[in-house]
């Protein structure tokens, strides 16, 4: 069963067509991260699923909801972690969860939520003594205290130092064993080929490729393969990596000779992601 449902997404800013004709699918359970460069579309697109922006175009449920008319559970079924947010300075890490936990009507346990974004040293800590990858923790345990069915994760470890990066890495595959379902955006293409079920690239408004992270590093890109001959490293670049493997093989074994250090280097996300976005500054 589908989550979130988009067909023909249109936003335009004055002559400036952000989205233009989205169409896509994010299945219950799923975590579908959304990839593109700066200006891309990601936001506007993200903002328009939460239902704080309106649409110019097109159909899309969101939990069964239109969120430009969302039924009354609609907020209490997701939760947000926005790129920036402003948290009272003041008040505990505890005080701030449990602030939250009140707008719902089944939160989970505050300590609980604490201790799973790593937060527990932090209990008692104001808000504005916090570090930047600390307050992003705040963010997400915000975004979770209402035990959602539904995750927005907009850029989620921003600021996060790599042990931290690792970490909620773990939390966010802990929220599919729950069931929930998450959409992901974040510039970390390592981050998505290891979170995401599926991916969507996005360039100037449009979807340009959508699949499994495998299935888009499995497409027409050229794949390398290496060996060493006589004592000298050798590439070669190809779309059809078994019969190369072949002739070179069958060639080596008809001479008596061994191939030193095969192997075969198929593109990564990232080499996916700036063939499909040329975007060569992420």
């Amino acid at each position: 069963m589908s989550a979130i449902v988009v067909r023909g997404l249109r936003k335009s800013y004055g002559e400036l067509e952000a989205v233009r004709g989205l169409d896509f699918e994010i299945e219950e359970g799923e975590v579908f991260g959304l990839l593109g460069p700066n200006g891309a579309g990601k936001t506007t697109t993200v903002e328009i699923l939460e239902g704080y922006r309106k649409r110019d175009a097109g159909d899309v449920s969101v939990l069964g909801h239109d969120p430009e008319r969302p039924g009354r559970e609609f907020r209490e079924r997701i939760g947000v972690v926005l790129q920036q947010s402003q948290l009272w300075q003041n008040i505990t890490v505890r005080e701030m969860h449990t602030m939250f936990a009140g707008y719902y009507e089944h939160p989970r346990a505050v300590d609980e939520v604490i201790e799973l974004v790593g937060l527990e040293s932090k209990r008692e800590a104001r808000v504005k003594t916090l570090s930047g990858g600390q307050k992003r923790r705040l963010d997400l345990g915000l975004a979770l205290v209402g035990d959602p069915d539904l995750v927005f994760l907009d850029e989620p470890t921003t600021g996060f130092d790599p042990a931290a990066r690792r970490a909620a890495w773990e939390m966010i595959r802990s929220l599919r064993t729950l069931g929930k379902t998450v959409l992901l955006t974040t510039h970390y293409l390592d981050e998505a080929e290891q979170l995401a079920d599926r991916v969507a690239v996005m360039r100037e408004g449009v979807i340009v490729r959508i699949g499994t992270p495998r299935e888009l590093t499995t497409t027409d890109l050229e794949v390398e393969v290496r060996f060493r001959r006589g004592g000298e490293d050798v590439v070669i670049t190809t779309t059809e990596p078994t019969r190369v493997l072949y002739e070179l093989t069958s060639e080596a074994v008809a001479r008596g000779e061994e191939l030193e250090r095969i192997e075969v280097r198929r593109p990564t996300l990232e080499d996916v992601y700036l063939t499909l976005t040329g975007d060569d500054t992420e």
